[in-house]
This record gives C-alpha cells, sequence and structure tokens, in this order.
C-alpha cells in the first residue's frame, strides 16, 4: 500500500482525509513535526503546492496538502487565505466576521478547499480546488463542526455547515467537493 504524508501536524485533518480516501488503497500518514512550512502563497492552490512539494521532498514521500478558507464578497474575499488566523479561537474569529458583516445586506462567500498530490521528486501529480458558494448567517446556527461552521449557510438546503450531518457536509463542502475532483486522478497513480 503507497503512503501519502499528509502536509498537517493535526491528526485531525488525517482522520477527515483518510476518510475520503480510504478506498483507494493509501495509506495516510502525518508530516515530521519538525517540518515546518511558511506559507507564502497568493492563492489557496499555491499555498497547497508549497506545502505539499516541501513535504515530497523532505520526506522523499508522496505528499498530500490542502488549504482552504473562507472568502466573503462583501470583505472583499477576507478572510480569505488568512482563515485560520482572523483572530485566536473560533469564536473570535466568528464574531469578528459578524461584527465586520454588520447592517451589510451582501452576506455572499464562498468556502474553497485546494488540494495538491506531490510525487517525492517534488513534481505535482494531481490538483483540484472545491469551490461551496453560500451566504453568512446574521447569528450562529448548529453544534457540528468547527472554525466558521456555524454562520456558513448553503441556501439551497437552508443549513449551515454546523447544522449538517457528517455525511452531508462530507458531501456537500468545499472539501468534499475538491476530494471528488482528485480521487479519479489519484486513482490513476
Amino acid at each position: 500500500m503507497p503512503r501519502l504524508v499528509v502536509a498537517t501536524g493535526n491528526p485531525g485533518k488525517l482522520k477527515e482525509l483518510q476518510a475520503y480516501l480510504d478506498d483507494l488503497g493509501w495509506e495516510l500518514a502525518l508530516k515530521p513535526p519538525e517540518l515546518e512550512i511558511e506559507e507564502t502563497g497568493q492563492t489557496f492552490l499555491e499555498n497547497a503546492r508549497l506545502k505539499a512539494t516541501q513535504v515530497a521532498l523532505a520526506t522523499g514521500e508522496w505528499a498530500i496538502a490542502d488549504d482552504s478558507g473562507l472568502a466573503i464578497d462583501a470583505l472583499n474575499g477576507a478572510p480569505g487565505l488568512y482563515s485560520a488566523r482572523y483572530g485566536v479561537t473560533d469564536a473570535d474569529r466568528i464574531n469578528r466576521v459578524l461584527s465586520e458583516l454588520a447592517n451589510q445586506p451582501d452576506r455572499r462567500a464562498q468556502f474553497v478547499c485546494a488540494l495538491v498530490v506531490v510525487r517525492p521528486d517534488g513534481t505535482v501529480a494531481a490538483e483540484a480546488e472545491g469551490i461551496c458558494p453560500g451566504e453568512i448567517t446574521t447569528a450562529p446556527r448548529g453544534e457540528q463542526g468547527f472554525g466558521y461552521d456555524p454562520i456558513f449557510l448553503m441556501p439551497e438546503l437552508g443549513l449551515t455547515y454546523a447544522e449538517m450531518s457528517a455525511a452531508q457536509k462530507h458531501e456537500l463542502s468545499h472539501r468534499g467537493r475538491a476530494i471528488a475532483l482528485l480521487r479519479p486522478q489519484l486513482a490513476t497513480l
């Protein structure tokens, strides 16, 4: 079974990716903890390429990386690449977004997830980008998920990510959409 090193130190992200890719025969592993990667890209795809390439070259193994975030139209795409650093805690980030959108009628937003798989020699083998359009609620709703999930609404379902079942989010989210595009490429590697 080929090994795929996930460019993260987060066991939760590894578990989530493993659930998406379990049936493809890849064994997933966390990157070495001492390997720190600075995200200097200008897009989610550039950051994912950078992380996967550095992990592949450092380990000599296949690597996968994702970069994702929330882009809000009325905030000119913010928090965007800085989604994880838009506050100290999830509650801080949510409160900041809701405060910045106070009295703003345009609540359109999208979650973006870029995924990149890199060969041990550092060349890109596969990449995909999933986008999930939605809206920002005026107050948090739901108990599931993490991050911005309680304020990201999929209007066609009338549910925030935090109100969805794990199976719904797995299929419909930005990450789910990116994985769906990546799976056929991974199956041929």
